[in-house]
């Protein structure tokens, strides 16, 4: 499978701090990709890197083929973005952001930007400053599909919305992925929301990959164990132990399958992607080898 993102040792540092260190990554086509993390954990940094808005400390980018630094038309031509912030213009109307933006883009498509934004209603005249949060939303979202884009980027773009603008920015996009055949990368620190529509998951703890992988294929690696208490203190220590809640009486832990741990007395059940990437999250030293279980979901396509 074509892999539209291509990172090795990628890093980034702000004098002393690292905010991306040692990024290896190989991201499919046509997958939604999360990426997740705590606050501060390079999210940000690594979609900047993407765009070129950022240069590397150290390592490699390639994006479609093109190094961001070497060739920035090519990556900035087929890769969308909604920032975080969304960095529309107030005193600006609707109507003059197409025509701004429609000049800087080769493949502009101006019906498919206009059907979209008269879809939700959002009239053309109206000055940006006056629309709602989730409005605006629509039109960032809007002006980075008329791109036709080959990989779309989102930092945090449900932050401010309310449930209902939420829900319907999250239709529209994926709509828009599946009918035009795009990548997606979603970067959240809300859990919860990914499991409902990515397929691929990119945790990152402290700068740091702490987990990459299809959904499928990382439920299918790990499950969650449940017995009664027992003092077993060499748990804490196995590296394949996820996390380890002890109680009174039960004790439960979120382990990868291939553990060599002797499960008699032990009860296996299956976990949730919330349990899974909470887990990883609360225990950031735990890093997973995530190219081993992709090459098993491979094989099992096959």
């Amino acid at each position: 499978m074509r892999s539209v993102l291509e990172t090795k040792g990628l890093s980034k540092c702000y004098g002393s701090n690292w905010a991306l260190q040692d990024c290896t990554l190989q991201i499919p086509d046509g997958r939604v990709v999360g990426l997740v993390g705590p606050n501060g954990a390079g999210k940000t940094t690594l979609l900047h890197l993407i765009m070129g808005l950022l240069d590397p400390s150290a390592g490699s980018i390639k994006v479609l083929g093109y190094s961001p630094q070497v060739h920035p038309r090519e990556v900035l031509a087929r890769v969308g973005f909604v920032a975080q912030s969304r960095p529309l213009y107030k005193n600006l109307t609707v109507e003059q952001h197409l025509h701004l933006v429609a000049g800087l883009n080769h493949h502009w498509d101006n019906a498919r930007a206009t059907e979209r934004l008269a879809h939700y209603d959002i009239p053309l005249k109206r000055k940006i400053g006056s629309l709602s949060g989730g409005q605006q939303a629509q039109v960032s979202l809007a002006l980075a599909l008329a791109k036709c884009p080959q990989i779309l980027l989102l930092d945090e773009p449900l932050s401010n919305l309310d449930p209902l603008a939420r829900q319907d920015f999250l239709r529209s996009m994926l709509v828009a992925a599946s009918e035009e055949h795009f990548t997606v990368l979603f970067s959240s620190h809300v859990v919860a929301e990914l499991g409902r529509f990515c397929d691929y998951i990119i945790l990152l703890s402290k700068g740091h990959v702490q987990l990459s992988g299809d959904v499928d294929a990382l439920l299918a690696g790990h499950e969650r164990l449940t017995g009664s208490t027992k003092e077993d203190t060499n748990l804490e220590n196995d590296p394949a132990v996820v996390s380890l809640n002890r109680r009174e009486r039960e004790t439960t832990m979120i382990v990868q399958k291939e553990a060599n741990i002797n499960r008699l007395g032990w009860e296996g059940h299956p976990v949730t992607l919330e349990e899974l990437i909470l887990a990883y999250m609360a225990h950031p030293t735990t890093i997973l080898n995530a190219p081993v279980l992709e090459m098993e979901m491979e094989d099992s396509r096959q």
